[in-house]
């Protein structure tokens, strides 16, 4: 930032000071020529001729340098045929006619005609009264006054422009400096929190920089939260694996007869257990995607062919908004809308209903069946882990956990109710509306 600043404001006071230099100096430059043509304009309406042909001033100039020998200052009429007249100040030299002017128009030029006196030299051809000659009059001045006040100009331009680069040099890395001082506080936090003084970014901080720590802040309680959950993830698995563990040690310490049958049950329990957590871990994991998006209808679809494939005698019928979408992973709406469809077809009597519909900014699934339904008291406890009302057909008793768990995950909710229509169970799901 500072470097970018230092380029554009050395190229900007650049381009400024020689604007300005050659504005002041064409200023400089046009007030020592109108000097020089006030002075060629009184020579010319001082000029008569005289008797014998010649130039002469009717009236003295006033500048006295023309009277002193090199001073700087000098003028000389010249015609063909006739004699120079010069200024005394020329002494011995004359300056030179040029060839190329013979208009009448003024000219203004520089000339190094003299060794080591450079010349700004103006002149006008004219015809006088009583004369058929053009007579060229001509002033020459030294450039040594005019080259002092441009130098003088810029040594002053350069000085002020510098001056002004520093500060403005100063001032772009002091606002640098500041504007980025709370950057520099967000570390000092975030070096506190990673050494275990603090766990927020607590300090107050400028107004643009507020929502990148808020946003900081939400992601850490966010990671907070996926770390507990984890731990207790972890702590629920080892919790459900510690009794069949046990009953297997017991039964192979004791040389039960029946620790084969022992080992596969229990097998069996601990494989439920290990799914349903990862169930549950693949859902947490994937929560957070920023991208997180699926097509309810298509889900439905996919669920519907594979339950019809399972279970051809049963009737899968679905009705409602085809473009609804919901916040969650197609594979976990996959899941869940397979437990709750299997389920209703496992235990109904071969007609399932599901209907989509949006309810302000949530999606509701509504899966029916027209089976026996399950008595009100039972609607809490049938989600918990490994809980089968009707263990006569095969299962794992977590299907419905999953679905609550994988549910409220994504910040929604599962509920249990009477179906009006078909007389049998209505599963309503609801998640967020993407």
């Amino acid at each position: 930032m500072m470097g970018i600043a230092a380029l554009w404001i050395s190229l900007l006071l650049i381009g400024g000071g020689v604007a300005l230099d050659r504005v002041l100096s064409d200023a400089i430059t046009r007030n020592f020529d109108d000097g020089m043509n006030y002075v060629l304009t009184a020579m010319i309406a001082a000029a008569e001729i005289g008797p014998e042909g010649e130039v002469l001033f009717n009236r003295e100039l006033a500048d006295q340098r023309f009277l002193e020998p090199n001073s700087g200052l000098y003028y000389q009429v010249s015609a063909k045929g006739h004699e120079d007249w010069r200024s005394r100040s020329l002494w011995d030299r004359a300056l030179k006619v040029p060839e190329e002017h013979r208009d009448r128009h003024l000219h203004v030029y520089d000339s190094k005609q003299f060794p080591g006196e450079d010349l700004r030299i103006m002149e006008r051809t004219v015809v006088l009264p009583g004369s058929d000659s053009r007579w060229l009059f001509m002033v020459g001045q030294a450039r040594s006054g005019l080259d002092a006040q441009i130098k003088t100009l810029r040594a002053t331009l350069f000085q002020s422009f510098a001056m002004l680069a520093l500060g403005l040099f100063v001032l772009a890395t002091l606002q640098t400096f500041y504007g980025l001082r709370p950057l520099r506080k967000v570390r000092q936090e975030i070096v506190r929190m990673r050494d275990g003084q603090k766990s927020r970014l607590t300090e107050p901080m400028p107004a643009e920089v507020l929502p990148m720590v808020e946003e900081l802040n939400a992601l850490l309680a966010h990671n907070e939260r996926q770390a507990e959950e984890a731990r207790t993830h972890a702590g629920n698995l080892a919790h459900a694996l510690k009794t069949p563990l046990t009953v297997i040690m017991n039964a192979a310490t004791a040389q039960s007869p029946d620790l084969g049958e022992a080992v596969i049950r229990e097998a069996t329990t601990m494989r439920r257990q290990v799914d349903h957590h990862l169930a549950r871990a693949r859902a947490v994991g994937r929560r957070g995607a920023a991208q997180s998006r699926a097509e309810v209808w298509a889900s439905l679809t996919a669920v519907e062919r594979a339950v019809q494939r399972l279970y051809p005698h049963t009737r899968v019928d679905m009705d409602g908004d085809r473009e609804a979408a919901v916040r969650v992973e197609r594979q976990d709406l996959d899941e869940m809308l397979g437990n709750l469809i299997e389920n209703a077809a496992k235990y109904g009597g071969g007609s399932v209903f599901a209907t989509v519909k949006r309810a302000g900014d949530m999606v509701e699934i509504l899966v029916e069946d027209d089976g026996m339904g399950i008595p009100l008291e039972e609607r809490v406890r049938i989600f918990d882990r490994g809980v089968r009302l009707d263990s006569g057909k095969p299962g794992t008793g977590l299907g419905l956990a999953i679905v609550r768990d994988v549910a409220e995950i994504y910040g929604g909710s599962v509920l249990l109710e009477e179906s009006e229509d078909l007389g049998g169970l209505l599963a309503r799901l609801r998640l967020p509306a993407a």
